[in-house]
């Protein structure tokens, strides 16, 4: 058996949502510094990209990933442009499910006819960087101590992969 990747779905609003807050409470990779409710749910979808988000299933049936392409901006001139965001359980981490996650993502945002893919990634989240780096991304840009989350400052590193 093998992780499966598919489209979101209603019934997987509970799971995306205390995945996402599980990075709240122990990374770097969420921004928000208290849990959200499941409310949130509706405000992913409301971002996404036509209906670029994915979750991801083990063999044991349970989901323990999500993934979407997320509208970069509101204004149509940017509609070759989107951003990505993805959550994987650490446990399940170094499998290739970031890789396969990714790329779903970008088969989607082709379709699309999106030209380029950013990522806003914390610079206290080394992980992430370097699965960018490694999947084709580059830094183009970089804010500069913008954030703080649990007493830490951190930029925020802005990374681009033309598609």
């Amino acid at each position: 058996m093998d992780f499966k990747i598919r489209k979101l779905s209603e019934g997987d609003r509970t799971t995306v949502v205390d995945i996402f807050n599980h990075f709240i409470a122990h990374s770097d990779a969420a921004y928000p510094e208290k849990k959200v409710d499941y409310g949130f749910f509706e405000y992913l979808k409301d971002t996404t990209r036509g209906d670029s988000f994915y979750v991801i299933e083990s063999p044991e049936g349970p989901v323990i990933g999500f993934g979407l392409l997320k509208k970069y901006h509101d204004g149509s001139i940017f509609n070759r442009s989107a951003e990505l965001a993805y959550f994987i359980m650490p446990a399940y981490g170094h499998r290739g499910l970031g890789t396969r996650l990714l790329t779903a993502l970008l088969a989607d945002a082709v379709k699309m006819g999106v030209e380029t893919v950013l990522a806003g990634i914390s610079s206290l989240n080394t992980e992430s960087l370097s699965f960018h780096r490694k999947n084709g991304f580059s830094e183009c840009g970089r804010f500069k101590s913008v954030g703080r989350k649990n007493g830490k400052d951190f930029d925020v590193i802005w990374m681009q992969r033309f598609i």
